[in-house]
């Protein structure tokens, strides 16, 4: 699991005024609330007193109140309130930290790092929001996996599998163009992505689709930025077309909790949606079931663990730049948690880390670079 990227934390709906939300991501605590002007804010969970839980108390004066001995800390992650100790007095230390947040597609998104704004990964915007002729499902699909998110990611990146565990969906034409061609990725500084155009003779009644899947040729593609956000497109014609998000949060080693949002400017009439969103969880139970039964669990720590071919391009994508990020000291070094969490509580460190001393929480431990990351140059998408 890696810091310094953008995690979804919670649905707008579900962060509000007068209660705080708890949540875990990245295998931490972290507790979400609205102030009096409705900004969100998202801070580390634990109490740097007697380690409360800051999620299990209430909200007031703009401020998430530990239930434990009713310390209350800001959206800044400053305490502003000790009930024992004069508020002149309040010690510099006394801060848990506060994680910058954006709220877009009716998702509260937190960056999970201490990276200055300027050089942090961005997050991947929904190009389809807002415009005219496309049509979102009136909300946002959260559902959980018990598996490891860089396992769901790279099931998504997959175009092969289709066939196997998505009968209705994939098509046999596929295997045989990835015999005569591999995919064509194309890189940019934070991820990768590829389009493929092949001949559409699969039809099936049944499926939602099959109005579209009359016709003659399908352009389809996903891609990734950073290590948890995905997006695929499949195009049936230009008024006949979808593009999915899936913003990952990994709760810990072994749950992912996936937020998903589905565009779409074909069936736009809202009684549509429905419908949508129950068969689009029909697929992805379908992958959940094979997802939780790999083993490892996690991601192999070496490529030749696994026998990899051409049509995997994308996933070996993926783990090369899954690479690079470990490479830059990004990757939480969960055994050394698992060792020392019983007499000592970790925090994801925030960009305030860096502009002062004096923090009480030890940031989560990271590993060490193994070797001098390098720069990716940027490509222009196409189709292969």
């Amino acid at each position: 699991m890696y810091i310094n990227f953008w995690y979804p934390i919670a649905l707008s709906e579900d962060v509000v005024k007068y209660e705080p939300h708890r949540t875990q991501v990245l295998g931490q605590q972290l507790v979400a609330f609205r102030d009096s002007k409705g900004k969100a804010h998202v801070l580390s969970d634990v109490c740097i007193h007697r380690g409360g839980a800051l999620g299990k108390g209430w909200v007031r004066e703009d401020s998430v109140v530990c239930p434990y001995h009713g310390w209350q800390f800001g959206g800044d992650g400053k305490c502003n309130k000790i009930p024992t100790v004069d508020v002149k007095k309040i010690p510099n230390r006394a801060k848990v930290d506060s994680y910058p947040v954006e709220e877009k597609y009716g998702i509260v998104f937190a960056f999970l790092g201490d990276l200055p704004e300027k050089q942090r990964p961005p997050l991947r915007p929904v190009d389809e929001w807002g415009k005219k002729g496309w049509r979102a499902n009136n909300k946002v699909v959260v559902f959980e996996v018990g598996a490891y998110y860089e396992r769901s990611i790279e099931n998504g990146l997959d175009p092969s599998h289709n066939e196997f565990v998505h009968p209705a969906q994939g098509s046999p034409i596929l295997q045989d163009m990835f015999k005569r061609k591999p995919l064509d990725m194309q890189d940019s500084r934070w991820g990768s992505e590829f389009l493929v155009r092949f001949d559409n003779e699969r039809i099936n009644e049944d499926d939602i689709y099959d109005e579209a899947l009359t016709v003659p040729e399908v352009t389809a593609g996903s891609g990734f930025l950073g290590p948890n956000q995905m997006i695929t497109w499949i195009s049936f014609s230009k008024d006949s077309s979808f593009t999915q998000y899936f913003y990952e949060a990994p709760i810990d080693e072994t749950r992912t909790r996936i937020f998903f949002v589905n565009m779409r400017n074909f069936m736009r009439e809202p009684e549509n949606d429905g419908r949508l969103v129950k068969t689009n969880l029909i697929v992805a139970q379908e992958d959940i079931d094979i997802l939780e039964e790999l083993d490892p669990v996690g991601t192999p720590n070496s490529t030749a663990e696994e026998l990899l071919v051409p049509s995997d391009a994308a996933v070996m994508s993926y783990r090369k730049y899954l690479q690079a990020w470990r490479d830059k000291g990004w990757y939480i070094d969960t055994d050394t948690i698992r060792k020392e969490r019983h007499n000592r509580a970790f925090a994801i460190p925030s960009p305030g880390r860096r502009k002062s001393k004096g923090w009480v929480l030890h940031s989560v431990p990271l590993l060490p670079p193994t070797r001098k990351s390098k720069s990716k140059g940027k490509k222009k998408r196409k189709a292969a």
